[in-house]
């Protein structure tokens, strides 16, 4: 149900939403099933639960993330929102404009040209065809597709495909807009225009709901989230404390899975990308072999990173176990650093850990290249550090304490 926004109430409200498909074992059960539909008349099948009592609100500003493993219920909640797929059970209002961006090339006629579909996707939203003409030059524009905008869309790229949904569902600038990791096959000119408009977009008021599998974007993205799990919400709240209980609960799954396969290898972050980290030196000093930092002492991760285009990157420095255990990560884009420029296209940093907390053994820092939105991770080099001294207490951190 639709309804118009007004001041104080949520965009999408959702009370009890659940959804049900069934599930059918033959054919002759699913023809059955069509047959009692035909007729008004119930049909008693198995069904598989996408999602089961799922209640919460997104109020304007408040940008919401939902969060879980593939499988979870995330795209088909999304889409119930979205009005592309109906509800089993349950309500939901939306209030103001909705601008979808679900899956690949959703909503569009694949016989129809690009221009084509500007034209059906902006009826759809009720614009006139005077309207659709004065959006129409934004949309060419944003999407920047040239000729192809009057060949089929069964003939675009994948990424072709992205450029011209995003760019109509933001044509009218959406009270909401609701997304959910399609830009992810965008090429880098047209995510860095994306990740702009969407800064632009949040700056002045707008709200997301989005599915991202990035726990650094949902925390610098939105202010709430909703953890799924098996179609149903595990924990609804500040998106700082869902994604800090999310990253918790599945470090303990993977310290589990590494139990049950000891041979397996560990999954390495991949190399290479846009912006590359050129060197990278522990208390001044870049060798193969681990750098040694006394107890209670202080390590220095300093390093260059390149730019392509010669704009400031970001820059993330995490210290990790030798096992690739987590331990800590700092952000510059979080604490408001501007990398320093020493030449063109290279950019220097400096990080300075004072008194490391933490316990004797063996650790690795990693530097982490970002792009100047501090949006994506691109290359990284890692270093080994040796913590000195003798402990016989356990896990990665002295903490300080006293006994009573």
């Amino acid at each position: 149900m639709t309804a118009p926004a007004a001041d104080g109430q949520p965009l999408i409200s959702l009370r009890g939403v659940g959804k049900a498909y069934p599930v059918h074992a033959s054919a002759a059960s699913k023809l059955a099933s069509l047959w009692a539909k035909l007729r008004g008349v119930p049909h008693e099948a198995s069904a598989f639960q996408a999602l089961s009592d799922i209640s919460f609100d997104v109020r304007p500003g408040a940008s919401t993330a939902l969060v879980g493993v593939n499988g979870a219920g995330k795209s088909t909640l999304l889409k119930v929102i979205a009005g592309v797929v109906k509800p089993s059970r349950g309500e939901i209002v939306t209030r103001g404009r909705v601008g979808a961006l679900l899956e690949l090339g959703a909503g569009f006629h694949p016989e129809y040209t690009g221009r084509e579909n500007i034209n059906l996707s902006c009826a759809l939203m009720g614009l006139s065809p005077a309207e659709t003409r004065r959006h129409e030059a934004h949309i060419l524009v944003f999407a920047d597709i040239g000729a192809h905008i009057d060949q089929p869309v069964k003939h675009y790229s994948s990424g072709m495909v992205v450029r011209l949904g995003f760019a109509i569902a933001t044509s009218l600038t959406p009270d909401v807009l609701i997304t959910d990791e399609v830009l992810s096959v965008g090429d880098e000119s047209f995510q860095r225009k994306c990740i702009a408009w969407m800064e632009n977009y949040l700056a002045n008021g707008g709200t997301l709901l989005l599915c991202s599998h990035s726990m650094y974007h949902v925390q610098k993205l939105c202010t709430q989230a909703l953890w799924m799990e098996g179609g149903r919400a595990r924990l609804f709240g500040d998106a700082a404390e869902v994604t800090r209980q999310y990253l918790a609960w599945h470090e303990e799954r993977n310290a589990l899975s590494r139990k049950l396969q000891p041979g397996a290898a560990a999954a390495t972050p991949g190399e290479g990308g846009f912006y590359l980290v050129r060197s990278m030196q522990l208390n001044g000093m870049a060798t193969e072999e681990p750098v040694v930092v006394p107890e209670r002492g202080s390590l220095t991760v300093s390093g260059t990173v390149f730019s392509p285009d010669d704009r400031v990157p970001q820059i993330a420095v995490g210290v990790v176990r030798i096992d690739g255990t987590p331990v800590a990560g700092c952000y510059s884009e979080m604490d408001g650093f501007a990398m320093r420029k020493v030449e063109p296209h290279l950019y220097a940093y400096t990080l300075e850990l004072h008194e490391l907390p933490l316990l004797p053994g063996r650790y690795m820092a990693r530097s982490h290249a970002m792009d100047p939105e501090g949006m994506r991770m691109f290359d990284h080099v890692e270093q080994r550090f040796d913590v000195a001294g003798e402990s016989r207490e356990t896990g990665f951190v002295k903490l300080p304490h006293r006994w009573l």
